[in-house]
This record gives C-alpha cells, structure tokens and sequence, in this order.
C-alpha cells in the first residue's frame, strides 16, 4: 500500500474516531444537562460571610457546578426565584435523637421509626446534617442507621454519632432521660477496655459529662475524665466535653479537652481560659437555647404561638409549656434568678471567645428534652447569636462552614461554591439584616434535590 492510500485510511479512521468520540461527548452532555437545574435572580449567602446578589446557581447532580451572573440557560431546567434568598444547609453539632416521645424522654422510644422521624423534622427545618451526643443505643449501629444516614441512603438530617458517652457513677447524664447507655467508670482502669468497644462503633468524637447538675449529681472526678480523654487521642479521637463551670473549663483544657459542648455560664471567661483555648485550638458550642429553654418558657416568649415553633412540638408539649401550672413552677424555681443569669453569662461569653478568634461551631443540645424541640431550636440559636452580639452573617457562617469544620466534612459540605454539595435553603426572605427570617423556608434542598418545603407545607 503507498504512502497515499495509507493516508486516506489513516484521516477517515481519525474522522470516525472523532464522529465517535463525538456523539458519545453529546450523549453525556445532554444527559448531564437532563439533571441539572439552573436557579436563577436569588440572593446567595455563601457561608463565607459574603453575598453575591442577583445571581444565578447551577446544580448538576447532588453538586454545585457553577455560580455566577452569565450562565447559558438554555440546556437547564430553569427555577426563578425572583429575588428569594438561598443559604447553605444548618449544621447542628450538639444534638439528640430518638429517646424522646410525647412531653417524655425513654430509652424504649428508641426506635427506627423514631429516629426517622425526628432526622425528617430537622430536614424539614432545613437542617441536614447533625451529631448526636452521646446518648445513642446499639440500635442505631447494629441495624446500620447511622452508616446509612451518614451515606445520605435515609430521608432526613444525615446523622453522625458521639455513640456512647462516658458519665459520672451516680451522676450525669440523668438516666432517667434515656440516657443509661452511657459508660460510667468507677476508676480510671476501666476506662481502656470502654473506649476500646466504643471505638468499635466509629465515634465522630468522645463524649463526656463533666457537671454536677446545679449540684443534684456527683462530679466526675478529673482523674477519670483525664484517663477518658488520653484513651480517646491514643485512638486519634476527639473528646468533647459537657460542662458548666469555669474551673472545669481550666481543669479540661490542662488535661487535653479538644470541644466544649456548652457555654461557660458560671463566670465570664478571663485571658487565661481565652489563652488556653487559642493555644490548643478548641473548638467552642455554646448551646445558646438550652440556657433560655430553662426559664424562657415563664416569660411567654413572642415565639410562643408562632406556628414555626408550634410545628416542631412534640404531642402534648405546647398544652404543657403553656398551662400556668407549668409556668408558674418555672419562674418559682430556686434556680430561677441562677438560669436567666446562666443564660446572659452565656451571651457575655460567647462574644468574647469569637472575638478571640476561637472557632465557634452551632449546637443546641434539641431532642435531650421535649422543651428543647427539634428544628425550630437551631433557627432559635442563630438569633440567639445575634443577641450575643455577633452579625446575623456571622451566625449563619457559626451555624454552616464553622460547624462542617468541627465535623471535618467542609470538604463537601457547610458553604455554597463550585464543587460543594448542594445541601441548601430557599428563603422567601434574606437574613442578612434580620436573622429571624431564616424561618421563612420555601424549600429545603439536600444533594441537589428538593426534599421539603419547611415545616409549615402540607406536602
């Protein structure tokens, strides 16, 4: 054959290669654009604390693919949303789920249809992703629930787990609540056998109970919770700690205490905690709503009969936290003064550890008790925040890429950019200026699909 006819073969077999190549490039792309969908006109808060306005956000599949004012829409199903707002996805990092029921907490309400329902009520109230602290049962590994949840394999909040907590003998966390699971070593020799079957489970971190209750429990010794939290890093696990009190905080930071799962609410925080906590990078949740959930309910909050709120009840619990009864023996508690007092130290110092510069991730501590309601808890927070003094931007960055952070998935999750997950809220209103308008959910958006309308829809 010469060299003619070899090149005649050799360009209509690269033609064919490309005609190939190119069909195959035009299925691809055209099934790409069939699972897209291009919002259009919204109003983004990123997570990053900024906002892009007007502008318009592709989402290919379960992710972001593009964001910006000039994207072609002609390959795109296309959502105007005329002006609406859309923020990243709440991420609640101090939460519990399953033990309660009605106006009660049990462990025999652990169940899997429970569970379910309570990660669809955070779903509903754009909240996708949360950590449970501690208080979990063997259901929810054996039966692979977490695993699943995690996976985005179940409807509702993708639920990651602390697993089995570590509490005091005789003391905290009240077993009473549901919360008989939990570890509670006697001496610091039991602690590595403990840790070595909670590590079996995959922990996200390690929970421990470091509080006396107002003193109705015994205190967990500091050389239990010294030996619990060397155990958690010999398995290269965080251990995050319930607590109360200032010199608790000290005393946890010296001994290697990676999270505060509450605020300091005994004293405002001083240089030395602040020094601490910078120089050893702890990561702070100031569970803003469980302090005002201990006495606001005397004062008749403006939320009260808001149908936001009323929405996250459980059966029963709005008849018992509006009865006078209820109320009455709220505000003539002993420790009513010491509660509202908690909560405003609370403020104080939640204010000066973020204005330290230490990283402040949202929890709530929702679903440890009926008056501490799913959902509506975390938008709560968010105001809560705000009350404390940070700008509802700063908030919403606290309660999105800061919580991802302290959960280690801001890889994917916690901000809206190109390449992220798009776990999403659309709000009828922006929050930039008015944080409580993050309560206006028009839809709800988990991997790219639309899985509610908010709490308040009929669907």
């Amino acid at each position: 054959m010469d060299r003619t006819v070899k090149t005649f073969f050799k360009a209509l077999t690269y033609s064919f290669v490309i005609a190939a190549m190119s069909c195959q490039g035009g299925k691809s792309n055209n099934s790409a654009a069939e699972n897209a969908t291009l919002f259009t006109h919204v109003n983004l808060i990123d997570g990053n604390g900024e906002v892009q306005r007007d502008i318009s956000i592709l989402v290919q599949g379960d992710s972001i693919a593009d964001i910006g004012q000039q994207i072609d829409s002609s390959d795109y199903e296309v959502i105007d949303l005329n002006g609406k707002t859309i923020m990243p996805a709440l991420i609640s990092t101090h939460v519990h789920v399953g033990t309660m029921k009605g106006t009660e907490n049990n462990a025999d309400f652990y169940t899997r249809d429970n569970i379910l329902s309570q990660l669809k009520k955070y779903q509903d109230y754009g909240v996708l992703t949360i950590l449970a602290m501690g208080s979990d049962r063997p259901l929810l590994f054996d039966s692979g629930i977490r695993d699943s949840s995690v996976a985005g394999l179940l409807p509702g909040a993708r639920m990651y787990s602390a697993a089995y907590g570590f509490g005091a003998v005789q003391g905290g966390p009240p077993a009473a609540m549901g919360m008989n699971q939990v570890f509670r070593p006697h001496t610091e020799a039991e602690v590595p056998s403990e840790m070595d079957s909670l590590v079996k489970l995959k922990p996200e971190v390690v929970k421990l109970w470091v509080d006396d209750f107002g003193g109705q429990f015994p205190k967990m010794p500091s050389s239990i919770y010294k030996a619990i939290i060397e155990e958690a890093h010999k398995h290269n696990l965080r251990a995050a700690s319930h607590l109360y009190y200032l010199s608790d905080a000290k005393q946890l930071l010296q001994d290697g205490v990676d999270i505060f799962a509450h605020s300091v609410r005994d004293n405002v925080v001083d240089d030395e905690l602040l020094n601490l906590m910078k120089s050893k990078g702890t990561i702070y949740i100031p569970t803003l709503s469980l302090d005002e959930f201990a006495y606001i309910y005397a004062r008749k909050p403006e939320w009260l009969d808001d149908e936001f709120f009323k929405a996250s009840l459980e059966p029963g619990v709005y008849e018992m936290i509006t009865s006078q009864a209820y109320q009455d023996n709220l505000k003539n508690a002993p420790n009513y003064q010491q509660n509202v007092k908690a909560f405003e130290t609370a403020l104080q110092n939640l204010k000066k550890i973020y204005d330290a510069g230490i990283l402040v991730a949202m929890g709530t501590d929702s679903g440890a008790m009926p008056i501490r309601t799913q959902g509506f808890s975390e938008h709560l927070e968010l105001e809560l925040m705000t009350q404390a003094g940070l700008s509802p931007l700063q908030a919403i960055t606290v309660a999105t890429k800061n919580s991802a952070r302290m959960l280690g998935i801001d890889q994917q999750y916690g901000t809206l950019e190109k390449g992220k997950i798009a776990d999403f809220i659309v709000l009828d209103a922006n929050p930039e200026q008015d944080i409580k308008n993050t309560r206006k959910i028009a839809a709800v958006y988990k991997a790219g699909k639309e899985v509610s309308k908010g709490p308040l829809s009929n669907d």
